[in-house]
């Protein structure tokens, strides 16, 4: 606006009104353009973002390279119940330049199987995670993947021995309804020895264990990922545990999360097969082999009895009582005993763990406090306080 320049320059005060009309600009724009050498910018609207109140949680969770960026949206989108889109939330990261250094990528040649033909089967091992109070937790997880659906079950364990791995199995087949043809898996002691040429040999109970299902347990070539890549995909699942450290409370809430992952992954669209795993399997089920009598498989489970849970949510094993939830309560549930760990199962879902013990009783926390509760009705108790008065007082009468 060379005019206003010139009355700027020469001192003078124009006639904005008048200077409006011959140029059609609003007079107070003119003005403002006049007293300050330019037209003023329209300030830019800032749009607040869901993930704003997130933003510290966010950065906590990124800074953790265990992290997975889907990872830390899916915890996000339990724990807090967000509305945000992966999409928008991949791009709230980048604008505020949040990121997760990433491996260099290792090739991966894809292959398919027939519906039930094939199961692949691997540990994820040594996670390590921290409660809200500090205790830490160290356990592995077994994961199986279904080749043709691609339906994941995870079986939380605090082992990887041999009978871990039968009872794993087992676990996924009553889940899963059936037996596949084949199980890939890596090379693991749990199932074979190695000797020192590189010959390899299965255990003999492992052996027993094939004659018994119909499924042929076939070991994958050493340092060739690509023959259990599907599996290996599980794996990345399992990395959004991660983003839970700090944030949560005890096993059975750790075991809720891994139960509440699971569902969501075989909900995912799988990225190749471009349909939830659920969907295939409806189809996949059908091709597998029936399951034999439970007491065959059964008679791979070490020292496992059958119980009925009691009022005092004591089940009995080998003369010493350990508890489990009380919404249990009347129901017949399997215990299993794998080394110095004592599983509790109903029907395919695991209750509850214990560490084998010498005491009588041996009730946890949550389920004497859940129990103490229900029994009492008083709202103003603290129960978890009362629970852990009288927990020492069992503990020093042994």
């Amino acid at each position: 606006m060379l005019t206003l320049n010139y009355y700027k320059g020469a001192g003078i005060i124009p006639n904005f009104s008048e200077l409006s009309r011959r140029y059609d600009k609003d007079r107070r724009t003119l003005k403002k353009y006049y007293e300050h050498g330019m037209i003023p910018k329209r300030k830019k609207r800032i749009y607040k973002s869901e993930l704003d109140d997130y933003i510290n949680i966010i950065k906590v969770k990124i800074a953790d390279s265990a992290n997975t960026l889907k990872g830390i949206y899916e915890y996000l989108l339990d724990i807090y119940d967000i509305k945000t889109t992966y999409n928008n939330f991949k791009a709230y990261c980048r604008r505020h330049n949040l990121s997760i250094k990433k491996e260099k990528n290792v090739p991966h040649p894809r292959y398919e199987t027939l519906p039930g033909e094939q199961l692949q089967t691997d540990w994820k091992e040594d996670i390590e995670l921290t409660n809200k109070r500090g205790e830490v937790f160290k356990f592995n997880i077994f994961s199986a993947t279904l080749g043709y659906s691609r339906k994941h079950i995870f079986i939380y364990s605090k082992n990887r021995t041999e009978s871990d791995f039968l009872r794993c199995n087992i676990s996924v087949f009553r889940k899963i309804g059936g037996i596949p043809k084949k199980n890939k898996t890596d090379n693991m002691t749990a199932v074979v020895n190695v000797s020192s040429k590189g010959r390899k040999t299965k255990h003999p109970r492992i052996l027993q264990f094939e004659k018994d299902t119909g499924m042929k347990i076939v070991l994958c070539q050493v340092r060739s990922p690509e023959t259990k890549g599907k599996d290996e995909s599980a794996n990345r699942f399992l990395n959004r545990l991660y983003a839970y450290n700090n944030d949560f409370e005890d096993l059975d809430d750790l075991l809720r999360i891994i139960e509440r992952l699971n569902v969501r992954c075989n909900e995912e669209i799988n990225q190749f097969t471009n349909v939830p795993p659920d969907v295939l399997f409806q189809k996949e089920k059908e091709y597998l082999l029936p399951l034999p009598n439970d007491k065959v498989l059964d008679s791979y489970l070490d020292n496992f009895v059958i119980a009925k849970v009691p009022t005092t949510l004591l089940v009995p094993f080998k003369g010493n009582g350990y508890s489990v939830p009380k919404e249990y309560i009347g129901s017949n549930v399997k215990l299993v005993q794998e080394s110095n760990n004592l599983y509790i199962y109903f029907n395919t879902k695991l209750i509850a763990l214990h560490e084998i013990s010498n005491n009588k009783v041996n009730y946890r926390l949550e389920d004497y406090s859940e129990g103490l509760k229900a029994r009492m009705k008083d709202a103003d108790v603290d129960y978890n306080e009362l629970a852990k008065k009288n927990l020492e007082r069992f503990n020093k009468n042994g």
